[in-house]
């Protein structure tokens, strides 16, 4: 295999060599490392209604939460002065 030989070969070398070299090499799996393109795959779109059942809402989602009565606009006076 050529891996042990081309590492040894690299350490030999100047840093600002390998740099180069590591350039290049990226440039070459670029350039011969096929990935497909997005046009070429196929879209895939999403299904409706696959959850359908999963979740299920509370009768009283819009209902006013009791932890936060307190909170609310009602309870400050200077509500009043836009009324």
């Amino acid at each position: 295999m050529v891996s042990p030989q081309l590492i040894a070969t690299l350490d030999k070398l100047p840093q600002t060599i390998q740099a180069e070299i590591l350039n290049y090499a990226e440039y070459l799996a670029t350039k011969y490392i096929q990935t497909p393109s997005p046009a070429t795959t196929p879209q895939k779109y999403r299904q409706a209604g696959t959850m359908k059942g999963m979740f299920t809402m509370a009768d009283d989602f819009d209902a006013p939460l009791e932890d936060l009565q307190d909170t609310q606009m009602d309870a400050y006076p200077i509500q009043r002065l836009w009324e």
